[in-house]
């Protein structure tokens, strides 16, 4: 079993910087593929971001890709994601996610655990 909590959106104007942050508790978090989704009003919820279990993989949507960095830290149980670049098509509610598979996967039906979501709104 694990929990998420999300923290670090907010407000932020077009072509500024965020930085989210994902807290995991449970005891086999290092085992898990974490990632990122999000979902704006009126839409479906969509992958943004994932990271293998060791960090050495990630896999980012096209949308986010080269502006978007996703790290996590074993040791303190921390997903984080890096947005910079930010434009209003972002303006979504994030959510973190973690998965026991070995594979990162984009679609949110095979995620097993989610947190509440963090908002981000960028203005232009």
């Amino acid at each position: 079993q694990v929990q998420l909590v999300e923290s670090g959106g907010g407000l932020v104007q077009a072509g500024g910087s965020l930085r989210l942050s994902c807290a995991a508790s449970g005891r086999t978090f290092r085992s898990y593929v974490m990632g990122w989704f999000r979902q704006a009003p009126g839409k479906e919820r969509e992958f943004v971001a994932g990271i293998s279990w060791s960090g050495g993989s990630t896999l980012y949507a096209d949308s986010v890709k080269g502006r978007f960095t996703i790290s996590r830290d074993n040791a303190k149980k921390m997903v984080y994601l890096q947005m910079n670049s930010l434009k209003p098509e972002d303006t979504a509610l994030y959510y973190c996610a973690a998965d026991p598979s070995h594979t990162i996967l984009v679609l949110s039906t095979t995620w097993d655990y989610w947190g509440q979501g963090t908002q981000v709104t960028v203005s232009s």
